[in-house]
């Protein structure tokens, strides 16, 4: 087999606009707009973001010409990719890759952001650097197989992250097959990212895609100043693969590339929590709409799960039955699970109404899940998942194969756009907004990365909010 690092920093150093398919380009603009409007609503009511910028400040990284969303200061490139990388994840309500088990825009776009500000990319040339960022940092993650780097408590958003923001950066900077392979390289002694926020509700999954973000960008420039990585970084003795996984299956790293975009198999949330909860969800709304069910008359429900997700969103159960703050409740299936039967949906402003809400907290401990095997047989291509509502008058019970978002059950324009409105209004004008989408569906003729960004500085009129439930 060839060698990984030098097959992948190859297709990062000759990606370009003009020949990747018009569905890649026409689903990353698509992509990018949506994790816009997250990292818009992130700046101004996310709990983690008052700290996040007055230590970026205290670091003297306020101090520059780089943009962050919905901020009219700016900063040094690597404090801004840190920002907007750290808020397009804050709202856990960005992109996913359900094979990869991974967060593909996050780390990658605010590190192309960064790049492109600091050398005057295209629009153009900012997308081939985003689509090189989602190919590189998806196929790493096949290749380490998920279950198994979540095992080793990594969380592959973050370390995987690293290197797709790194692709990204170094397609923007124009670097050769070997500057990329170093940067590569820098990134091997980068990649981090602990799943132990799954115990208290810490900030730090959200942290460290931002430092993902900001980590790439900086493996990129120093590649670029002629910084020598390390040979071999992927798939070396001591490489990535074989450092993060027990089982790593190389060959996946590089796996169509090329031919086949996994760029097309990134799926948009429509709900703001742990993509293995949605497919539950949506299970969960069809029957409340159907069967016309009064939250009141709710016995019990029980949800099942691939086991994967179960670790994640269903276990433990009784910590998972009481959520204390957001981060708890985005991880918490019987939360979400109450809120969508209350509510009829599921939305950002539910957390600051429902997270001390008695009635909500009490139906949260009569919801429980489990593992299910039709969920397990479809995972990792889907995240499955199933609901069954007992109730006074009846139980009812359905699967869910494939959640709303996902490349087969794909969210149309307009609901990217809803649901961009949705988060930005509160900051945004209508004519604003317009001219942010209008933009950002129409990158491939923007020569000015920065003037885009400048959109999504928020009305004078309004103020931020920021959520306090720590």
């Amino acid at each position: 087999m060839s060698n990984p690092t030098q097959r992948l920093s190859k297709f990062v150093a000759t990606i370009s606009y003009d020949q990747l398919p018009s569905e890649v380009t026409e689903r990353t603009k698509l992509l990018v707009t949506d994790l816009t409007g997250i990292a818009v609503r992130a700046r101004h009511q996310a709990e983690s973001t008052p700290s996040l910028l007055a230590a970026t400040k205290e670091l003297g990284l306020a101090s520059g010409s780089a943009s962050v969303v919905g901020d009219t200061n700016t900063y040094a490139p690597p404090g801004a990719a840190l920002i907007n990388g750290t808020l397009a994840h804050s709202l856990d309500f960005d992109d996913t890759h359900a094979r990869g088990s991974i967060h593909p825009s996050a780390p990658i776009v605010p590190a192309a952001w960064a790049a492109a500000e600091m050398v005057g990319a295209s629009g153009r040339e900012l997308i081939a650097a985003i689509v090189a960022g989602y190919e590189v940092q998806i196929r790493l993650s096949l290749a380490l197989v998920p279950k198994d780097h979540y095992r080793r408590g990594f969380h592959p958003t973050a370390t995987c992250g690293t290197f797709g923001a790194a692709a990204a950066a170094a397609r923007i900077f124009g670097l050769s097959i070997d500057q990329v392979a170093n940067a590569f390289g820098v990134c091997l002694s980068q990649a981090a990212g602990s799943m132990q926020f799954l115990v208290d509700g810490a900030w730090t999954k959200r942290f460290h895609v931002g430092y993902a973000a900001m980590n790439g960008l900086v493996a990129a420039s120093f590649a670029r100043a002629g910084f020598r990585g390390a040979v071999d970084a992927i798939e070396g003795k001591a490489g990535f693969l074989h450092a993060y996984a027990p089982h790593p299956v190389i060959e996946h790293a590089i796996d169509g590339l090329g031919d086949r975009y996994e760029t097309m198999a990134i799926a948009i949330k429509p709900y703001p929590a742990c993509r293995y909860s949605h497919a539950a969800i949506d299970a969960l709304l069809a029957l409340r709409e159907h069967h016309h069910i009064d939250p009141q008359d709710i016995e019990s429900i029980e949800i099942g799960l691939p086991r994967t997700g179960w670790n994640l969103i269903g276990d433990p159960e009784a910590g998972k039955q009481q959520p204390r703050n957001i981060v708890d409740g985005q991880f918490s299936m019987p939360f979400v699970a109450a809120v969508a039967m209350r509510q009829g949906c599921f939305e950002w402003d539910h957390y600051e109404n429902h997270l001390n809400n008695a009635d909500t907290l009490a139906l949260c401990r009569r919801v429980t899940s489990s593992v299910d095997s039709r969920a397990e047989a479809e995972f990792p291509a889907n995240m499955s998942g199933a609901a069954k509502i007992r109730t006074r008058h009846g139980e009812f019970e359905k699967f869910v194969a494939v959640p709303k978002g996902e490349p087969d059950n794909f969210v149309t324009p307009g609901e990217v756009r809803a649901k961009f409105d949705a988060l930005v209004a509160p900051y945004l004008s209508q004519k604003k907004r317009n001219a942010l989408t209008a933009a950002l569906l129409s990158l491939e003729r923007i020569d000015d990365v920065g003037s885009v960004l400048r959109l999504t500085h928020a009305d004078s009129t309004v103020t931020s909010k920021v959520v306090a439930h720590v």
